[in-house]
């Protein structure tokens, strides 16, 4: 039986962060850490409440006028800011950097990767996430407080508002908000990886200012339906549950998630946002460099294609 290497996410003691297996390696972990985490979310109801801004009391008399969620990242983001997880290039926090502290060791030393750039998507992440994602992947336990609300003489919108589990829900939404940050971000690393295997294919079309055909130098149509065809087994087999003697209840009734909620998730925003990220880098990638640089990049012969 033949065996995968796992591809190894430090930067500094992994194999070249460029290398396109590597990142496919890396993107196709993270595919599994956004199915089972969605997959916890769906336990508990919507709670709209803890998205909806100035809605609690308590954040308010603290002086915090945001959502229950963006007060949830800004305490643990201004935690992992402190343990430098945003000197990393492969990360990316939802609160403004302004407001996080800075770190308290030095920045790990890890080699030059990405060439300078600020872009950085999370807010149009959240945004998605709790307009489409969050009510989506909740119907299911939604419903069932709904009628357990009824059973206790509660109707009306009261039935769909919450189950409480507040910080329940918080901490997995974190853990699913970070894993697509850090799947659209590595879009980045795509695109510096196919610019440094064939400068001059891309120059012209950065010069020009030209996004459609940097995106069409970037886009695979193959991979991607291989990707999304790989995503659909996946939901499909961590969605399913067991029975109390180890035999898989294989419909759709038992399901812990809706699987093609995952797969459209992919399909209509995650790999569009990638590809999003992944123009916008190449935009940037000539900033400041001489004419003469540019020159001597666009004149460098094409290396082995990935």
């Amino acid at each position: 039986m033949s065996s995968v290497p796992y591809p190894v996410q430090n930067l500094i003691l992994g194999e070249d962060p460029l290398s396109l297996d590597r990142i496919r390696g890396i993107l196709t972990r993270l595919e599994d850490t956004i199915i089972f985490s969605l997959i916890e979310r769906a336990q508990f109801a919507h709670n709209p409440k803890a998205y909806r801004r100035g809605e609690f009391k308590e954040l308010r008399d603290i002086g915090f006028n945001g959502s229950w969620l963006e007060w949830f990242l800004k305490e643990t983001e201004t935690f992992h800011a402190k343990a430098r997880r945003y000197t990393s290039p492969d990360e990316y926090p939802f609160t403004d950097i302004n407001e996080l502290p800075p770190p308290i060791l030095k920045p790990a030393p890890h080699p030059p990767i990405l060439y300078p750039n600020k872009i950085n998507v999370n807010k149009s992440i959240l945004s998605f996430y709790v307009q489409h994602i969050v009510p989506r992947i909740t119907r299911q336990a939604t419903l069932a407080l709904s009628a357990l609300k009824r059973a206790n003489g509660i109707s009306g919108d009261e039935e769909f508002e919450d189950d409480g589990n507040y910080g329940s829900a918080a901490f997995v939404d974190l853990e699913v908000l970070q894993a697509i940050s850090k799947r659209v971000h590595y879009g980045k690393f795509v695109s510096e990886s196919k610019f440094r295997d064939d400068p001059a294919a891309f120059i012209p079309h950065i010069q020009s200012r030209n996004r459609e055909a940097l995106a069409n130098l970037i886009t695979k149509p193959a991979v991607e339906q291989k990707l999304l065809q790989r995503l659909r087994k996946k939901a499909n087999l961590y969605a399913i549950n067991f029975s109390p003697d180890g035999e898989p209840l294989n419909d759709s009734a038992t399901r812990k998630i809706d699987v093609e909620g995952v797969v459209e998730l992919y399909e209509d925003y995650i790999i569009p946002l990638t590809k999003e990220v992944e123009v916008d880098y190449l935009l940037v990638r000539l900033d400041g460099m001489s004419p003469e640089e540019i020159e001597a990049l666009a004149s460098k012969p094409k290396q082995n294609g990935q």
